[in-house]
């Protein structure tokens, strides 16, 4: 290390401190990495590979990016899941000792981004800090781009509803007191921090100095494992931001009791704000809501249609606000012009509050406050409770307007190091600097021309060299006329040259004009920087305020463009729909039209609807349906219906479609039955419970057999009795309207014209006897061919009660034992014929005495248990 160079000895004591991140080394107009950083970037950025000497016996590989261009080329090392250490030079070099002193002075992680070039500006990049302990789990998470700050706990025997809370924050980092294998599988940025993060006095110490608080029990935080997962999340940005947090004045505590819980299956399946096929917003719930005209907005949106909510006073507070500016056109038209012109006030008052807002950012921020005493008055013309609030506590920063107006140049640069920050007539000494800078030369040739009228010296001139600076020549002949205040600064042969105090402090002003008018204006702006930062609070409370307002008004524009109507929602048991829609297969097909359907659905006489119909008839659209209509009454959105009553429902279940989980070896089957568990586990009888398909992962009998228990289970009251939605090719199970109390038969119409059949989308009393499968295959493109030999099969199957012969060289024989009692379903016979296929089924001639006993014991048993 003696040979090194010393700044390749800076460099590795400070990636010393630094081994698990890409050190970005300030080296002039450039970020540098070296050796490891530099193989791993240069393949990661895909840039070029170089090496340099630094006094070892080989030369150090090495790569650089411009330190303008940075953002880029970190976003992608983010997304490849590395963390950046940027260290800059902490002293002027014109003032250095040797090497310029450089120091880290913050480390990027996937949950620590500002940048507004490497966020996307309408969703939260949240970092989460999870203390697990025996009894709870605490789970604590910010957005250092907005402040936004939550914190909960969960019991630990509901790890799967902790399990679903972070699924649904989603972030995009997370930090742990311990190791755990299931989020490790889930989230790609997870890291185990020591236990000194989690020190109880420490993190107690941290809350209380972010919140300038005595006692925590005034935020709301009482649990431990709250304290320990707010405060090291604290403490973790203490460490990689290395700079004040003041953006973070606030926490909420909430409890997951306080909003209708969606599990990621839910939100998959009902495609609320992203779909299935390729993860996109367009065909999403999301994408027909969101009509916001800020991104404060759409990111409040998104958290609204994840969270809805149970209270029915909020739900109708929303609902009355939506109301309001669904029935005031012109007002709400204005309102979203004006919020159109808001720039995202939530990541631009973090920027200036973390000082890294340059100049371009607070005429942004200026720009949208210009905004703001419009909008002020016109929400003052509403008198909705929630509305009204909203007026009474906005805050038009006006303020704050004029501190911007007065100083900040509109055409600054991007860069702070480049002048042109200021106003004129803002500061009188940057005024006389940005002068001289502009007028330097005439001044010079000025005191020129009054030295000369005051001496009476002609010949009398300023000269300037860079070992002297400026000058005023005398001819020796004239010396006898310079006055008492000259200095003598130089003697040459034939003349003398002096210096003055007017001229020195001109020369200070002109030679060293532009470095000094920078510098000034730089820390002009930082002041102001700082004075609009204290106001922070102020900032945040009126940026969600918009949010607010943009969303209300996206409800407002979105009911009244696609007929939707204010729901009835209570703290009562009922769903009553009239000529219902799905808000997304309704928007994508405006011009072919909507089929509209009616629902009722209750605790008691419509409790379980078992609904069948063909494939493709439409079936899965009228459930999500019925889910998408109440969730977003509970968001407090108008609905697709003529008329819609909705009883407040706890949680929403879907169990849909059907997917292998390879990676843990689950099959279809598997992961149809791990979705059934939880939903049966956990749902309660407010529940909203959407079934497809159950049972047919497995063979036809016990499929059955698990359907027809499941629906008996579910509409029992007296272990479930909530609200579900059941859809089945199991024709079977529609028998159970006869056998037990709320269960409806529903059935979704087709017509038939010969082999064809028209989707009429439909959904009508009763059942159907088919599922018209050969029919959909038609449809689908199967071959002719195929389908009719499908027919021809078919109508032997239906027509015989006993062993059927087949026409065919491929297909031998088709069985099917028929219930003995044609007019109900007995589960009993079909137990025992697949008893009688098994011991068929046994190969005589190739089984050992010993297993020949073995299985006639287990044959025996099942027998056996048939009877008990």
């Amino acid at each position: 290390m003696s040979q090194m160079t010393p700044m390749m000895k800076q460099y590795l004591e400070i990636k010393e401190q630094h081994k698990d991140k890409i050190l970005f080394f300030r080296l002039g107009d450039f970020y540098e990495m070296f050796f490891d950083d530099a193989i791993i970037a240069s393949k990661v950025l895909d840039i070029t590979l170089t090496g340099r000497d630094c006094g070892l016996e080989e030369r150090a590989p090495m790569c650089g990016i411009p330190y303008h261009a940075a953002d880029s080329y970190i976003s992608k090392l983010i997304d490849n899941n590395y963390k950046i250490a940027i260290c800059e030079q902490v002293e002027d070099p014109s003032l250095a000792k040797g090497i310029v002193k450089r120091e880290v002075i913050r480390i990027i992680t996937p949950g620590t981004i500002t940048s507004s070039s490497m966020l996307d500006d309408k969703v939260n990049n949240y970092l989460m800090s999870i203390y697990l302990s025996n009894d709870n789990i605490g789970l604590s998470y910010i957005d250092l781009s907005t402040g936004e700050f939550l914190s909960t706990a969960i019991e630990s025997k509901q790890w799967n509803m902790a399990i679903e809370e972070i699924k649904r924050v989603n972030p995009s980092e997370i930090i742990i007191n311990t190791d755990n294998d299931i989020l490790e599988n889930e989230f790609k940025s997870i890291t185990v921090l020591d236990k000194r993060y989690y020190d109880v006095h420490d993190c107690s110490q941290r809350l209380k100095i972010q919140f300038r608080v005595e006692a925590l029990e005034g935020l709301g935080i009482e649990k431990e494992v709250s304290i320990k997962s707010a405060g090291s999340l604290l403490l973790y940005l203490d460490e990689t931001q290395k700079s004040s947090l003041s953006n973070i004045n606030k926490i909420k505590i909430y409890s997951i009791s306080n909003y209708m819980v969606l599990d990621n299956n839910t939100r998959r399946n009902l495609e609320l704000c992203e779909t299935i096929r390729d993860r996109s917003k367009k065909g999403s719930l999301l994408s027909v809501l969101d009509k916001t005209k800020t991104s404060m907005g759409a990111r409040m949106l998104r958290q609204w249609i994840e969270k809805p909510l149970l209270s029915v006073e909020e739900i109708n507070d929303r609902l009355s606000a939506v109301e309001e500016l669904y029935n005031n056109f012109l007002l709400r038209e204005e309102l979203r012009e004006y919020l159109n012109s808001i720039y995202d006030m939530e990541r631009l008052g973090t920027r200036i509050s973390l000082g890294s807002a340059n100049a371009k950012d607070l005429i942004s921020f200026k720009n949208s406050l210009l905004n703001l005493p419009h909008i002020k008055n016109i929400i003052s013309n509403f008198s909705s409770p929630m509305l009204s609030k909203l007026s009474n506590d906005f805050d038009d920063l006006i303020d704050l307007y004029d501190i911007i107006d007065k100083s900040i140049n509109e055409e600054a640069p991007y860069s702070l190091k480049e002048g042109n920050l200021i106003k004129d007539n803002f500061s009188e000494e940057i005024d006389r600097y940005r002068k001289a800078s502009k007028n330097g030369k005439q001044w010079i040739i000025g005191l020129e021309q009054k030295e000369r009228q005051r001496t009476g010296i002609k010949s009398l001139k300023i000269g300037y060299n860079k070992v002297f600076g400026y000058f005023i020549e005398v001819t020796k002949s004239n010396i006898g006329n310079i006055p008492d205040d000259y200095i003598r600064k130089q003697t040459l042969s034939n003349a003398e040259r002096y210096i003055t105090p007017e001229l020195k402090e001109l020369e200070e002003e002109v030679l060293h004009a532009d470095e000094r008018l920078i510098d000034l204006e730089y820390e002009t702006f930082v002041t102001i920087r700082q004075e609009i930062a204290k106001h922070i609070g102020r900032i945040q409370n009126t940026a969600n305020i918009l949010a607010v307002i943009d969303c209300l008004c996206s409800f407002a524009e979105i009911s009244q463009k696609n007929n939707y109507v204010k729901p009835l929602v209570g703290q009562h048991d009922e769903i009553e729909i009239k000529d219902g829609r799905h808000p997304v297969v309704e928007s994508e097909n405006m011009n072919s039209g909507f089929v509209p359907n009616d629902t009722k659905l209750d605790c008691n006489d419509n409790r379980l609807l078992i609904i069948t119909g063909p494939n493709m008839a439409g079936k899965s659209t009228y459930m999500r349906q019925i889910a998408l209509i109440v969730l977003m009454a509970q968001i407090g959105c108008y609905v697709p219906a003529s008329y819609a009553k909705i009883g407040i429902v706890d949680r929403i279940f879907t169990r849909v479609g059907a997917s292998d989980d390879l990676a843990s070896g689950q099959s279809t089957f598997m992961v149809e039955m791990t979705e059934l568990a939880n939903i049966i586990n956990s749902a309660t009888n407010k529940s909203l419970v959407i079934l497809d398909e159950i049972g047919r992962g497995t063979s036809t009998f016990d499929g059955l057999s698990i359907a027809w228990a499941t629906a008996e289970y579910i509409s029992d009251k007296n272990k479930l009795g909530c609200k579900t939605l059941f859809a089945t090719h199991y024709h079977e199970l529609t028998e159970l309207e006869n056998k037990l109390t709320g269960i409806k038969n529903y059935y979704i119409a087709v017509e038939e014209k010969g082999k064809d059949i028209i989707f009429l989308r439909k959904i009508r009393r009763g059942s159907i006897s088919g599922s018209y499968g050969i029919h959909v295959a038609r449809l689908a493109g199967v071959p002719d061919e195929i389908v009719e030999r499908a027919f021809d099969i078919l109508d032997a199957i239906n027509s015989s009660n006993k062993d059927t012969e087949i026409n065919t060289g491929d297909i031998k024989k088709v069985k099917k034992e028929k219930a003995k009692e044609s007019d109900e379903f007995n589960l009993f016979n079909y137990s025992i014929y697949e008893l009688a296929e098994e011991i068929r089924n046994i190969d005589i001639n190739n089984i050992t005495p010993i297993e020949a006993l073995n299985k006639i014991n287990m044959l025996k048993d099942k027998l056996k248990s048939l009877y008990s």
